[in-house]
């Protein structure tokens, strides 16, 4: 810039001096004038406008900074931050700067391509690779994480290739030997690639005995727009929609509010490794379960689910292998009815404030699905509090709850729904409800017997049975637990069984801004408790005590459901009890309900239980 900067003549930088906001057309024409006949000019400004040599807002240390950021989420192994701040600084790098006399640019390929190598998404991760080696071919580091690449993707001729380039590459002794090992363990996979192919073809058939895709129906409705609904009756755990989605993804998809769905993928411990929720126990067998955590790794528009509408209640489930959206039912849908999934919150997990509030934010609109317009259980019990009457199963409900439900315009109609909250209050209040009327409670006043509770006290008494439960997850944390810690925990659950409604699962947002965790939350910190001291007795007591209450929040079948008796299943598998039979079976039917023949395939855990579970019938 400074060289072209001092090409131009004296009178025109006189002319640009004295120019006024007039004059300005005819002094730009002057320059361009000047300038159009240069080559330097031309390289000039195709180096600002070329993509991938910008220079416009680029900022060494800022990509610096994000880097090293970027490394340490990669070591806290906080994948999903670490992609994010990698592809950040990528946007700031310039293109000509080194760092620790590697190019910047090709080293944050690289780191990235590692990350996306965590997350699965090898075809990803071998882009950047090939990105990296596009800047600085000679960067041992990019053949070394192509050749993994490669080899992960079943690619082990290429990988080899790679990996020797690598070596050769390397100037470190310790890094050439650590080649070489991968080199022998490769090579190794190579001479058995014709045996993994075989186990690939059987996968290939076993995919392909799902049934074809349901042609759905797309419609429009005065609230909602389009969305689509089925055909005919479809029974759960049907694939109704496979979809990939759009390969070039704009920049600023996170800034507008488009029908876009955010990608997840499923974090678990290694398939080679023992898998623990609860820790091992002091037993011959260890624990058998797995903490399951999703990792937002990027957007993506897919056009046919997008007209997919929201629930709190849903009927479908959306999953992703890779990048490939899958949905399939997860209950029995009749003909004509709408095919609707969660856009994040569901009944259950969230009261309906918060349900409404998340929605209106994040995708404006408001919620009118069948759980927000209609009084049902689980927002009830959801941050009830227990009747003051000891042997009354009322609901007892704060402001915050009755200012909410007395919103709720839609009336129970079904047989079942008066049922299902019958034992809980009283539902000559549901019948008579006048059209368009909202339901005539009041805060503290229990919905069954009409029993006054008063809520400043339960608060406080929550308050305190908390301290508790806050010390033994702090020394569940360190592994040791003491019994004076152990037995107030007990104490407080009994203070928290007393003053909470049974199958109350959260307090949050208290007038003092303290967070209180569910009597269900409590329940599964005392079973990990009790396994960590080897009391798998105990253990197995309280997580059915879990169950107990999540199957009320969310129905018997919920994928929730699922993962609680994988922990269930593994205690008892644990103790040689063979009631576990009938649990595993329940996790292999839910999850099958909501990930079909990909299961196994996201899931490893599932196949060493139901071997445990073999050994433990003969």
């Amino acid at each position: 810039m400074e060289k072209l900067k001092s090409l131009v003549p004296d009178s025109l930088k006189r002319m640009v001096a004295e120019s006024t906001p007039d004059s300005l057309p005819r002094t730009c024409s002057s320059l361009l004038n000047f300038f159009s006949d240069m080559e330097l000019f031309h390289q000039m400004v195709r180096d600002l406008t070329d993509p991938e040599r910008a220079f416009c807002g680029k900022n060494k240390d800022a990509a610096l900074e994000l880097k090293q950021k970027g490394n340490q989420c990669f070591l806290n192994e906080d994948y999903g931050s670490a992609l994010t701040c990698y592809s950040e600084a990528l946007r700031l790098a310039p293109v000509d700067v080194d760092d620790m006399d590697k190019n910047l640019v090709a080293a944050l390929y690289v780191n990235r391509a590692s990350v996306l190598h965590k997350l699965d998404l090898l075809m990803e991760g071998r882009r950047d690779c090939n990105r990296a080696l596009q800047i600085s071919p000679s960067y041992a580091k990019a053949w070394y994480r192509r050749g993994k690449m490669n080899a992960s993707l079943g690619n082990f001729e290429d990988a080899v290739h790679d990996l020797n380039i690598a070596k050769n590459l390397e100037l470190s002794f310790g890094g050439q030997r650590q080649i070489e090992s991968e080199l022998r363990i490769i090579t190794d996979m190579f001479e058995r690639t014709e045996s993994s192919l075989v186990q690939h073809k059987e996968n290939e058939l076993d995919l392909l005995d799902e049934p074809d895709q349901i042609k759905l129906k797309c419609v429009i409705t005065p609230n909602k727009g389009r969305g689509m609904v089925a055909p005919s009756d479809i029974p759960p755990a049907s694939l109704v929609h496979a979809e990939e989605p759009y390969a070039l993804i704009v920049i600023l998809i996170s800034q507008i509010r488009v029908n876009s769905m955010t990608i997840f993928r499923m974090k678990s411990a290694d398939v080679n490794g023992p898998l623990h929720q609860f820790g091992k126990f002091s037993h011959s067998e260890v624990s058998l379960t797995s903490n399951v955590e999703q990792v937002k790794v990027g957007q993506a528009i897919y056009r046919v689910g997008s007209l997919f509408n929201h629930s709190c209640q849903p009927n479908i489930g959306a999953y992703f292998v890779s990048r490939s959206l899958f949905i399939r039912t997860t209950e029995f849908v009749a003909v004509g009815c709408p095919l609707e999934l969660s856009y994040g919150p569901q009944a259950g997990q969230w009261d309906c404030k918060d349900r409404l509030k998340f929605l209106k934010d994040e995708y404006s609109f408001r919620c009118e699905c069948r759980a927000c317009a209609e009084v049902n259980l689980s927002d009830l019990v959801l941050n009830a509090f227990h009747c003051v009457s000891p042997n009354c199963p009322g609901i007892v409900l704060d402001s915050c709850v009755v200012n909410c439900e007395k919103q709720k315009t839609r009336h129970v109609q079904s047989a079942t729904g008066i049922s299902t909250l019958e034992p809980f209050m009283q539902v000559d209040m549901l019948k008579c409800l006048p059209s368009n009327g909202s339901l005539r409670i009041d805060p503290g006043f229990c919905l069954k017997c009409d029993s006054y509770c008063d809520l400043e006290s339960s608060f406080a008494a929550v308050n305190r049975a908390w301290i508790s439960i806050t010390r033994l997850k702090d020394t569940m944390v360190s592994g040791e637990i003491s019994t004076t810690v152990l037995t107030a925990a007990l104490n407080s659950l009994c203070l928290l069984r007393s003053t909470l409604h049974a199958y109350n699962k959260r307090i949050s947002e208290l007038k003092d801004a303290a967070t209180i965790r569910s009597c269900c939350k409590v329940e599964d910190n005392l079973a990990e408790a009790f396994c960590l001291v080897g009391e798998l007795q105990l253990a197995l007591d309280h997580c059915k005590a879990s169950i107990e209450i999540l199957e009320k929040l969310y129905g018997p079948n919920h994928i929730v459901i699922g993962y609680e008796l994988v922990k269930l299943s593994s205690i008892q598998l644990s103790m040689g009890d063979r009631t576990a039979v009938k649990n595993i079976n329940r996790v292999s039917e839910i999850f099958s309900r909501y990930y079909g023949s990909h299961a196994d395939k996201m899931f490893p855990y599932l196949q060493p239980l139901q071997g445990k579970l073999t050994k433990l019938v003969q």
